[in-house]
């Protein structure tokens, strides 16, 4: 597929899922059901969905359910409590701020304005800066794992435990490689429901032993780049990634969890000099 249907191909897409949602405004949004829609893997779909269409999917649904809530106050037959409720509000205190981030009125001076306006302006888009990506086969690599929940930036105490873990073992040494697989979207998936795992390429063989099991982060073409600056900033170059480069690059990613592997060490080295390799999997 050239790289003008990719992004037209992913464009259909996206716009089959906006279909769903608005055909399902009073219904729960389940990320397997949208990924399916779209025919892309749920480990990729939100930041796709994130990248294509501006905001996420529980942005849309909001949205569509606020417009809905604007085109009722209009109509006038329902009082504010039903109207919030139907915009997936459990108050009309809720529902009044809500609102009136969006309409820059509150709906009682909507419904008394009496007419449909659209949305108050949303703000500029952030800079798009570029990045070097390469295609890459890389190979299977088999670690020790031990999983993590909550926000990734606390990740790093999951790895000293899992770095104290392999030391107390004798299995670190010169080849020690330290990688990290993120299952979900920090922007669409609560700070404390985030899945991921820290995973350290060992010398030696690996026992599975309580918290820690080994793991294969799995081979095969790769988009990878590059990324030098402190953990912090790494949201950055994956919304480039998933927003302006894969749309256009003719590819789509693989049903696996992008893999970050980190190059340096960041407890000798000031956090703008830390590199980090971001492999996204690929098709």
């Amino acid at each position: 597929m050239t790289k003008p249907d990719t992004l037209l191909d992913y464009g259909r897409r996206i716009e089959r899922v906006i279909d769903h949602i608005a055909a399902h405004l009073d219904e729960t949004l389940e990320l397997e059901r949208l990924a399916a829609v779209a025919c892309f893997s749920p480990y990729h779909f939100h930041r796709i969905y994130r990248a294509m269409a501006g905001e996420t999917a529980a942005d849309t649904l909001r949205r569509l359910r606020l417009h809905r809530a604007a085109g009722d106050l209009v109509k006038g037959g329902d009082g504010m409590v039903q109207v919030a409720r139907r915009a997936g509000y459990g108050s009309v205190e809720a529902f009044t701020r809500a609102f009136g981030q969006v309409y820059g009125l509150s709906p009682g001076a909507y419904r008394r304005q009496g007419r449909l306006v659209p949305p108050s302006d949303q703000p500029p888009d952030e800079e798009r800066s570029m990045h070097d990506v390469t295609i890459r086969d890389l190979p299977p690599l088999r670690v020790a794992a031990m999983a993590h929940q909550g926000p990734y930036m606390n990740i790093g105490t999951t790895f000293e435990r899992l770095y104290a873990w392999a030391a107390g073992r004798g299995l670190v040494g010169p080849e020690t490689r330290s990688f990290a697989l993120y299952y979900d979207d920090p922007e669409s998936v609560p700070a404390d429901q985030l899945r991921s795992e820290a995973a350290l390429l060992l010398d030696g063989p690996i026992p599975e032993d309580g918290a820690v099991h080994p793991l294969e982060i799995a081979g095969g073409r790769h988009a990878v780049l590059i990324h030098k600056g402190p953990y912090a900033e790494l949201e950055r170059p994956y919304r480039w990634l998933y927003r302006d480069w894969l749309p256009s690059s003719g590819h789509t990613p693989a049903d696996r969890p992008c893999v970050e592997e980190y190059l340096n060490n960041p407890r000798t080295l000031p956090p703008e000099e830390w590199l980090t390799e971001i492999r996204l999997p690929l098709a």
